[in-house]
């Protein structure tokens, strides 16, 4: 079988993280078989529409390394690949289905189907279409249309038996007809429905293996008496757990969970974001939980997908960006922290210096202004911090240390790290202290913080002579 599998996300905000589980899914299973991945864009439902998705979403698929075979941006054989530029296939199928019995017009009005609706809520009923108007004569639909009465186009689902189909991770799935509701196919404006136009479309795209969320499976039965009536064949069906923020609660975009440009934006790295997401619902069967893109590719199955809901662990994503950042290389690290480094105004420090305390110790790439804020200001720390009980020192040993320091520091012929670094090891030595004793009370004076990034030799080398030998100059005053 050609393998040609699809992402056809709503253009309705940001990409969340469970749409993007579903597009990585769809992409390493077209990659694994040697198949095609097609981006098609879902935008019947006008009115939920977002000015700048799907931007967003070329944007988020590009950034995760999915790159396409086939989408709205980079053409192919069987575009339109944005529903709304194929709204004259839709109305010609559904017409086509009203003559073979399968589906009817409807003229119902809101107000009749509220009256519907309610009666069925009050006998605590599933709301279901009563085929109302499957009953009307040729002549009074003619008559209807003729007057200008709006109209929509429902399914005609059979009232008696049961639709069984077969899905990849869940087994043998069957639902009794009387279940189903007769959905509506195509809506008054003429728009179609995403259950009808995704049936149209995956079988005029070819689509071989469709791969989409658990909510769907119940809406299956409908799409395959679908395809049934068109005699055309049905795709293979494989439907992916729910990601969960916890035990009771679905992870979703509607109820303001963090999407994919949220994460980058707190600078996390999409090759982690993606990295982290294929692990949530999948089992390589291995203990290995780092896998580049090209890895997954060739790892992926679907034997490994489970059955059970996937938790969202955003700590152990943090975790995993750390290790991806610690994976990058000088010039690649350089590169990726600039704009953060911008952000926080410290893009004029020495990059080398900068990437020797931060990568070792950043989990985010936020965190860059943060564990920096000592370069843009001393703030007006207590001398309480000189005091360390582990490190044996003092207000009055700090201050001895920290006269000699400067004294020595003002004296070097010139400001580099090895000259500061053997500067302050042969003033400890000489002082009678240890090294530690010593590059302690220099880094508080220097960056007025408990905990730095690096230590005293990073922070003078940054911070350079004159502000160094300024702050050593203050935490005298403060010790005085």
């Amino acid at each position: 079988m050609k393998v040609r599998t699809r992402f056809a996300p709503s253009p309705t905000g940001y990409m969340h993280i469970g749409g993007l589980r579903t597009a990585l899914y769809a992409y390493l299973f077209a990659r694994k078989h040697d198949g095609k991945f097609i981006l098609r864009i879902e935008d019947t439902d006008q009115e939920r529409q977002v000015p700048g998705s799907v931007e967003a979403i070329f944007a988020t698929m590009r950034a995760a390394g999915l790159h396409y075979d086939e989408g709205p941006d980079v053409g192919g054989g069987f575009g339109p690949y944005i529903q709304s530029e194929r709204k004259h296939l839709y109305k010609k199928y559904a017409d086509e289905l009203v003559k073979m019995g399968g589906a009817y017009l409807c003229f119902c009005s809101k107000e009749r189907l509220e009256d519907l609706r309610s009666g069925m809520e009050a006998r605590r009923e599933t709301f279901r279409y009563d085929k109302h108007c499957l009953k009307l004569s040729d002549k009074e639909i003619q008559n209807k249309i003729a007057s200008g009465e709006p109209y929509v186009i429902r399914q005609n689902i059979p009232e008696e038996g049961a639709t069984r189909f077969t899905d990849m991770v869940f087994g043998q799935i069957e639902v009794e007809n009387a279940t189903l509701d007769d959905n509506v196919l195509i809506k008054s404006d003429g728009m179609p429905t995403y259950n009808f136009a995704n049936v149209v479309d995956d079988h005029l795209m070819e689509i071989s293996h469709i791969i989409r969320g658990t909510e769907y499976l119940s809406s299956t039965p409908k799409y395959n008496l679908l395809y049934d009536s068109f005699s055309w064949e049905i795709p293979v069906y494989i439907h992916l757990p729910p990601v969960m923020k916890d035990a009771h609660r679905k992870l979703s975009k509607r109820h303001g969970d963090a999407s994919f440009e949220d994460f980058t934006a707190k600078g996390y790295l999409p090759e982690a974001i993606v990295n982290y997401i294929a692990l949530l619902g999948w089992n390589p069967g291995t203990n290995q939980e780092i896998f580049t893109l090209g890895e997954l590719e060739k790892s992926f199955s679907i034997e490994g997908i489970s059955r059970s809901p996937a938790i969202f662990d955003v700590e152990k994503l943090t975790w995993m960006n750390g290790e991806y950042i610690r994976m990058l290389s000088p010039d690649e690290f350089k590169k990726r922290a600039m704009p953060w480094y911008e952000g926080a105004g410290v893009e004029k420090y020495d990059a080398e210096i900068l990437r020797q305390i931060l990568q070792p110790r950043l989990e985010r790439l936020d965190q860059v202004g943060e564990k920096l804020s000592f370069l843009s200001e001393l703030s007006d720390y207590s001398i309480t911090l000189f005091e360390h009980k582990k490190m044996k020192t003092d207000a009055h040993l700090a201050k001895t240390l920290i006269a000699g320091a400067k004294e020595t520091l003002e004296a070097l012929p010139a400001w580099t790290q090895p000259l500061l670094h053997d500067a302050l090891i042969r003033l400890a030595e000489k002082s009678g202290v240890k090294n530690g004793q010593m590059l302690y009370s220099v880094r508080i004076a220097l960056t007025g913080q408990e905990v730095t990034p690096g230590g005293a030799i990073e922070a003078a080398a940054l911070l350079g002579r004159e502000e160094s030998l300024k702050r050593l100059d203050i935490a005298l005053k403060k010790l005085a």
